[in-house]
């Protein structure tokens, strides 16, 4: 995919992001979740919701010829200057499995946040974990179970 662009994200961005995310849970996360937990997410994540999240994290947009086709996010980890976290990582489900996903998280790994941390931590998905260790992250603390949300801890260390 030669015409990808990723920029930072932007106010105007909000109601196609929201789009993809709950794309993703309806079409792929819904394999691993149930419906309602889907709906329920689905319902979250509109557009103010992921203007909060821009609001305290770097949020980029990945485009091919202009149109969003995915969006990632990265932030200080409880306020912490040692610690990130990467936050709403989505690719459009018809574009997945074309590296957009990798260079979402390259671009994320560029980011200041990520440059300044020693530690790297990500909530992960049932369906997004495989790919997340493919990119390096481990288990935090070696602890192989969802969370009271669903989600696997993994980390990534920089020295």
């Amino acid at each position: 995919m030669d015409n990808v662009e990723i920029r930072r994200f932007n106010n105007n961005d909000a109601s196609t992001v929201s789009k993809i995310i709950c794309k993703n849970f309806m079409e792929v996360n819904i394999k691993d979740y149930s419906e309602k937990e889907m709906k329920h997410l689905s319902e979250i994540y509109n557009s103010d919701k992921v203007l909060e999240i821009s609001s305290y994290a770097h949020m980029y947009v990945v485009c091919i010829d202009k149109k969003i086709i995915g969006c990632g996010a990265i932030s200080s980890f409880w306020g912490k200057q040692d610690e990130s976290i990467l936050l709403s990582i989505f690719v459009l489900p018809e574009l997945h499995g074309k590296g957009i996903g990798r260079k979402i998280i390259e671009t994320l790994e560029g980011d200041e946040y990520f440059l300044r941390a020693k530690r790297i931590e990500i909530p992960s998905s049932i369906t997004a974990c495989e790919f997340y260790k493919r990119m390096g992250y481990n288990y935090k603390d070696g602890i192989e179970e969802l969370d009271n949300e669903g989600h696997y801890r993994l980390e990534k260390f920089r020295l």
